[in-house]
């Protein structure tokens, strides 16, 4: 999944004129003097539409404004280039891009603290530990970038994260104790922001509905952009089939009602903090 939701949008989008034209992909691809590969390319997503691409589906489709702008301003969105640009050399694969876009992102957290919640000498020793041969420059580059994630949750109409972790995520200790009790204590001001919730999946709720391992869900306005996200040793797996997001929307329920509330979670995190 290397698109980004606008362009993945754009691609239902043109399929969809071509629909309400009558044309089967064949048709439309010999109007449009291309392949009818590259014309699936194209509406599928699994090819990016430039902004010459769109205004030549909107010539032959007979297209006209507000649709045709609309259509175009998409196209420009879909290639601009993000904050998260800067560190390409962290970033591999389009995770940050879809989370910057996202407006609902739920994480059901197994090990560790959300990167988004991590301070700063936390993540350094997660980051570190992860990296077998990375050098102290490397490390640092790392540890900025996932800095600068974090201030996705507080510009201007920011996304809501609901944060699930496993009771374990509290105690183990990460960095020693002063480094767990201040990633503690920054967890607990975040659960009290309006945009973040943060449950506890306590000890003993014993056999629960996320016994498969972490994962993360990331929301938008149109459900059908909605993408479920696993990293793996080996490689990350983007899931955007709806019936197969449904599922993980469903297990993520499930976790939350055996969960802690937020108010008895946030009592627990102090606990901890004491601890």
């Amino acid at each position: 999944m290397q698109n980004t939701v606008r362009q993945r949008r754009l691609a239902r989008e043109i399929r969809a004129l071509r629909e309400t034209a009558g044309w089967t992909t064949t048709e439309a691809a010999a109007h449009l003097s291309w392949s009818k590969s590259r014309l699936n390319r194209l509406e599928t997503g699994a090819a990016k539409l430039t902004e010459q691409d769109v205004t030549t589906i909107c010539d032959v489709y007979g297209v006209t404004t507000p649709v045709r702008a609309a259509l175009i301003q998409l196209a420009q969105d879909g290639t601009r280039r993000g904050w998260w640009t800067a560190y390409s050399d962290v970033f591999a694969g389009s995770y940050v891009g879809l989370e910057d876009e996202a407006h609902v992102i739920k994480e059901w957290g197994v090990q560790l603290v959300p990167g988004l919640l991590q301070t700063e000498d936390y993540a350094r020793e997660v980051i570190s530990t992860g990296l077998e041969d990375g050098d102290a420059e490397q490390v640092h580059r790392r540890v900025m970038a996932r800095m600068a994630r974090r201030t996705l949750l507080g510009r201007p109409n920011p996304p809501t994260l609901h944060a699930v972790l496993d009771e374990a995520v509290l105690h183990r200790p990460i960095g020693g104790q002063e480094v767990m009790r201040e990633q503690l204590r920054t967890l607990l001001i975040a659960a009290r922001k309006p945009n973040v919730t943060v449950q506890v999946l306590p000890f003993a709720a014993g056999i629960h509905a996320g016994m498969d391992g972490a994962y993360i869900i990331l929301e938008y306005p149109n459900p059908a952009d909605d993408v479920a996200y696993i990293a793996g040793t080996v490689g990350d797996v983007y899931v955007d089939n709806p019936d197969h997001v449904k599922r993980y929307k469903v297990s993520f329920e499930r976790i939350c009602e055996e969960a802690l509330t937020p108010d008895a979670s946030e009592v627990m995190i102090a606990q901890a903090i004491k601890e």
